[in-house]
């Protein structure tokens, strides 16, 4: 919603100059910024999953926030609450995209690490071709709030998913077997095994998978 139709909401919409344009755009990435400054402390004190899911709340919340309020605001202050919307949705941007890497990295050793940033970006990129293209076209032939439901939509569909998929008790030390590996193996020598053993697991070659809960 920002990087697609900022400009045609600042200088169509609301008939502003080009300089309200940069203004807004400052305002997303100052949202931004703020949140990155602050994420160390934060994620000292919560999880990963608590932290990129709340910014993922408040990315709905603010969708939908302006989504209402747009038909309302038709004849009132409608630059404010872009300028103050843009602030909390680099907020809750930063929030989501920042820690994402720790995740990565916690995910798979070092050998697989590289791979596995190439999936997401992918995966990402993939999000971007659909989602940049679609709210254009909403945004032009629907108008403002119809874009910001959609992506309001979205944003609550990817929130769900991952409350879903990721499990809210998420230690890096997990129990699990090797039934296919000798006795002897350096690796079960290397860990205490009596059948089963734990200790901070990645995918690796001798984890393939995540073990069951």
């Amino acid at each position: 919603m920002v990087f697609v139709n900022t400009v045609v909401i600042v200088r169509v919409n609301l008939a502003q100059p080009e300089s309200a344009v940069a203004l807004a755009l400052a305002c997303f990435g100052g949202g931004s910024m703020a949140a990155a400054f602050t994420l160390p402390w934060l994620l000292d004190r919560r999880s990963d999953r608590q932290v990129m899911t709340s910014g993922s709340l408040m990315a709905v919340l603010v969708l939908v926030a302006v989504a209402l309020a747009w038909p309302a605001l038709a004849t009132g202050p409608r630059w404010p609450l872009v300028l103050g919307a843009w602030t909390l949705l680099g907020i809750a941007y930063a929030s989501i995209v920042t820690p994402g890497g720790r995740l990565l990295r916690r995910s798979a050793d070092a050998a697989h690490r590289p791979a596995l940033f190439a999936a997401q970006f992918s995966l990402s990129h993939a999000c971007w071709l659909l989602t940049y293209p679609l709210v254009g076209w909403l945004g032009a032939t629907a108008g403002v709030p119809s874009a910001l439901w959609a992506m309001a939509a979205l944003a609550a569909l990817g929130g769900g998913l991952a409350l879903r998929l990721w499990p809210a008790a998420d230690p890096l030390a997990l129990e699990h077997a090797h039934d296919n590996l000798p006795p002897g193996h350096p690796h079960l020598t290397e860990h205490y095994f009596d059948g089963r053993h734990r200790h901070e697991y990645l995918i690796d070659e001798l984890h393939q998978d995540w073990p069951e809960r």
